[in-house]
């Protein structure tokens, strides 16, 4: 679910937004390929109770995948994604050019109880 999730949610809208942009632009070029893993075997409770699963998405520029392009997770109940830039959380709607700010709270386990 969220590997689907990220697919349509993130992966396709990026890459509308790549293919709309000038040829003569001097940013990055956008890889050839890219692909999402998900890289939890189960859910993850944050500290507000809700349900999450981490994922990243790989890179293939020329011959040579990259790994981790990408990190972040989503919300099982809710479907938001977020996306990890230095070391807070975003919603993933950074990637596609809207003004967001940090998410606190978000993509942490909750601590555990002794």
């Amino acid at each position: 679910m969220v590997q689907r999730r990220v697919e349509k949610g993130l992966l396709e809208p990026l890459a509308q937004k790549e293919r709309e942009r000038s040829r003569f632009s001097r940013a990055r070029m956008p890889p050839q390929e890219r692909r999402v893993r998900v890289t939890q075997t189960a859910v993850t409770l944050d500290a507000s109770g809700r349900a999450y699963m981490a994922f990243a998405v790989d890179v293939r520029r020329g011959t040579e995948w990259h790994e981790n392009d990408l990190v972040g997770c989503g919300y099982t109940q809710t479907g938001a994604l977020f996306v990890k830039r230095g070391d807070e959380y975003r919603p993933a709607e950074i990637l596609l050019g809207k003004d967001v700010d940090v998410a606190p709270n978000v993509c942490t386990p909750a601590k555990a109880r002794s």
